[in-house]
């Protein structure tokens, strides 16, 4: 009879369970090892839900830190278009002058 794999990698070869001489069967022994496998799976899946919560939580932080420097960063460009248009209406009055001292010294 061929062999056949479980899910777990266990080989099995459809012939019926064996007595071990304690008296517990070879298929109690396999049940046994299949739950301490169910139960290592278990575990280890506790893990991974626990980091994704982690990591959604780290995720909600740093985009609301993103939104907060967003808001910061348009609040500066606002403050240096209006100090560029202050520089150029500066300007504008400084070139102004200039040409009335010229007109004045002729």
């Amino acid at each position: 009879m061929p062999l056949q794999h479980s899910l777990f990698g266990d080989e099995h070869t459809g012939v019926a369970p064996v007595e071990e001489p304690e008296g517990k069967s070879l298929h109690i022994i396999k049940e046994v090892v299949v739950v301490d496998r169910l139960k290592n799976l278990e575990e280890k899946i506790a893990v991974v839900v626990d980091r994704v919560k982690a990591l959604k939580e780290e995720k909600i932080s740093l985009e609301r830190k993103i939104r907060e420097l967003e808001t910061v960063l348009d609040e500066r460009n606002q403050e240096i278009a209006s100090l560029r248009n202050e520089k150029t209406t500066i300007k504008s009055q400084v070139e102004e002058l200039l040409v009335e001292l010229e007109t004045l010294e002729i």
